[in-house]
This record gives structure tokens, C-alpha cells and sequence, in this order.
């Protein structure tokens, strides 16, 4: 496997390789549980734009370094220090953006859940068009418990994906759920061992690359048809997000979170 240009060296949160037909998007946070903060989340923009420019890959899988974590969704600890989720180059968090691309890129993305996938880590699997997991994977929401919330693809789609009730149980109850669960809820499409998980993943990949890449691409846009409008949901969901993360409610979820201690939220419970 190698890198395909001298722009992977430029990554610091991400790694980007080419084997065969396909792309291997990693998120390379390891000691961070692969939590994402505003620049990990711009490279990842790059990196599947790179993937959808190159004629070469017809299939992108998208993991996470190690084998604890795919994703634990923003860096809790981050936004509790700073506020926010740190700089980026262009100063914009794109977390809304990079669901709406992994969407839009006109070639099968799958999502190869190497470990724990939760709160925002969760719905970027979710979004993904096919996932593959490992035994030991599990999966769970973890927004109302550290003052955080997504209102858009990650509860509508969700819904779409599992059902009514398995959503609300998800996002209402934050427990987690083992690969076999989430394999029964048709949350995944395939389970196996950890040390097949990539293998696995480009055998889909490889699979699909031998079939015409216009007719998946208007499947892909096809499937997509149906709920796109959740994409405004979105775009308001994060919009309110952004008011509420600077209220004392929601700080008080992050900063729970990072004291690894159990938020006090009674005094917030409206009354009306």
C-alpha cells in the first residue's frame, strides 16, 4: 500500500493510501481515541475529494488507526479546554460538510469500524453507503450525556437505516451495542475478525470496482434521493448546536466529560 502523492505528508490527523481500486482513508488519532477536532475533520475533506478526483479508485474505505477506536466523534476534552473544537486553516468546523460529502462522492464508501464508534464517530459509519465491523466493534450516541446533539443525518438517517424505535433507543438511552447488534439491526452489513476487518473491506472495494462506475454512481445518487432533504435538517441541527454549545448546560456536559465525572443537568430541566 502506498501513498499516491506528497500531499499525504502534509496530513497530521489523517492518513490517505491507494491500494488497487482503492482509497483507505484513515483517521490517525489513535491516542485521542481517533476523536476528531476541526483540522482532522478539514483533512478529511481533502482526502476524500483527492479520492473522488482519482480515476483509479473506485471504492473508498474510510477506519480508524488502532483498534480501539473508528471514531469517538468531536474531541470532548478539545472543546472543553478552548471552547470550540481548535483552528483550522480556514477557520470553519465542517463536520455538517464532511457527512454531506461522504454522501455525495460518486463512488461506494465503506466504513471498516475497527473498534468503538460513538457520538459523532457513530454517524459518520452510519452515513457511510456500506460498513463492515470487527467482533469486538461496538457502537453507541453519546450527545445528551456530554451536552452535544445531532439533529440531522445522525437521528434522521438513523431512523431511516434502523427504524424508529432502534433510533430513539440509540439517542435516548446511550447505551452501547455490540457488532453482533448492531449486524441484527442491519446497522452493518457484515461482521469478522479484527485482523480480517481491512481485508474485507477491499474485497468489497475490489468487487466493486469491476462493475461500471456511472451506473453505481447513479445507484449512489439514487439512494441518496430519498433523504437528501435531511440535509437542511443538518444544516439548522448544527446551527443550533453551534447557540447551544455556548450555553452553561452544554458546558457543563463537556466539562463533566473531561473531569470523568457524572454531569449535573437538574437545574436545566424546563419546566413548560
Amino acid at each position: 500500500m502506498s501513498a499516491d502523492s506528497d500531499q499525504a505528508a502534509t496530513y497530521e490527523d489523517v492518513r490517505y493510501e491507494v491500494d488497487g481500486p482503492n482509497a483507505v482513508i484513515m483517521i490517525d488519532r489513535e491516542k485521542r481515541m481517533n476523536a476528531f477536532r476541526s483540522k482532522t475533520i478539514e483533512e478529511l475533506i481533502h482526502a476524500f475529494k483527492r479520492a473522488w478526483a482519482d480515476p483509479a479508485v473506485h471504492a473508498v474505505i474510510f477506519t480508524g488507526a488502532g483498534q480501539k477506536a473508528f471514531c469517538v466523534g468531536g474531541d470532548v476534552k478539545q472543546r472543553a479546554e478552548t471552547g470550540n473544537y481548535g483552528p483550522s486553516e480556514n477557520g470553519l468546523f465542517e463536520a455538517t460538510y464532511l457527512q454531506r460529502l461522504i454522501r455525495d462522492i460518486p463512488k461506494p464508501v465503506i466504513a471498516a469500524v475497527n473498534g468503538i464508534a460513538i457520538g459523532g464517530g457513530h454517524v459518520l459509519h452510519v452515513i457511510c453507503d456500506l460498513s463492515i465491523a470487527a467482533e469486538h466493534a461496538t457502537f453507541a450516541q453519546a450527545g445528551p450525556r456530554v451536552g452535544s446533539f445531532d439533529a440531522g443525518f445522525g437521528s434522521a438517517y438513523l431512523a431511516r437505516v434502523v427504524g424508529e424505535k432502534r433510533a430513539r433507543e440509540i439517542w435516548f438511552l446511550l447505551d452501547q451495542y455490540s457488532a453482533a447488534d448492531a449486524e441484527r439491526w442491519g446497522l452493518v452489513n457484515k461482521v469478522v475478525p479484527a485482523d480480517e476487518l481491512l481485508d474485507a473491506a477491499k474485497e468489497y472495494g475490489n468487487k466493486i470496482a469491476q462493475y461500471s462506475p456511472t451506473a453505481l454512481r447513479f445507484l449512489k445518487h439514487s439512494f441518496n434521493a430519498d433523504t437528501d432533504h435531511q440535509g437542511g435538517l443538518s444544516l439548522m441541527a448544527e446551527d443550533g448546536l453551534n447557540v447551544f454549545v455556548q450555553t452553561d448546560e452544554a458546558k457543563e456536559g463537556a466539562a463533566a466529560f473531561a473531569e470523568k465525572r457524572k454531569p449535573d443537568f437538574d437545574k436545566y430541566v424546563q419546566q413548560h
